[in-house]
């Protein structure tokens, strides 16, 4: 499959965007571009599937039991980075919500990549599958090949402001709307595991998991 033309635009979306209810910024975030920008060269994909986390208020947060050094973002500002290794081989990507000083996140589940598809694939150490929707798919669709793909770490990106300018990892908005917007139950926890607080574009082929139409 070939990269679509599609103009990055350079300024990420505005910290209040993010100061809200996770589960008011998730459906909203739906379609935005998550972008890592070196240099010249650029990696960008519309996110199509995002869970929410409701802080202290949710037992399968990461924030339920308070504060911490380990999960001290989710209590910052919103609009930064919270990244955590699961699994032993997996990181994960969060963007913090909510007022500081209360938690709340939406965890990135699967993006569409737009742009920088070689330079994924080199992340990822897999070769390009050009023309293959089913293997492009397997490229960004879960949220620890997405990590992968854009070389997220805790280590590297944990804290990081998507809001900013400066920053190498942003969200921006390319006028893109969903036409139709899915809720789910939240995949892979146990706990408030019949909450409907994942957030999907219906019918789009990137999705993780079972896809609605």
């Amino acid at each position: 499959m070939p990269e679509p033309r599609i103009a990055i635009p350079a300024t990420p979306i505005p910290r209040d965007f993010y100061a809200r209810d996770p589960r008011k910024v998730a459906p909203e975030l739906l379609g935005k571009i998550l972008v890592r920008r070196e240099g010249k060269k650029l990696r960008a994909a519309r996110i199509v599937e995002l869970e929410a986390y409701l802080g202290i208020n949710d037992p399968a947060a990461h924030a339920f039991r308070g504060p911490t050094a380990r999960n001290a973002v989710l209590f910052g500002p919103a609009g930064h980075a919270y990244v955590y290794f699961i699994y032993g081989f997996h990181y994960c990507l969060n963007i913090s919500c909510e007022r500081e000083g209360e938690a709340g996140s939406v965890l990135v589940r699967a993006l569409e990549p737009v742009a920088g598809l070689d330079l994924m694939y080199a992340a990822r150490e897999l070769e390009p599958k050009h023309g293959r929707i089913t293997e492009l798919r397997l490229l960004t669709s879960g949220p620890g090949r997405l990590a992968e793909a854009f070389s997220i770490t805790r280590e590297r990106d944990n804290g990081k402001d998507v809001t900013s300018r400066r920053s190498d990892l942003q969200v921006v908005d390319d006028g893109y709307r969903p036409q139709h917007i899915a809720t789910t139950v939240r995949i892979g926890i146990t706990k408030a595991a019949d909450e409907k607080l994942r957030y999907i574009i219906a019918g789009n082929p990137f999705v993780s998991g079972k896809r609605l139409s």
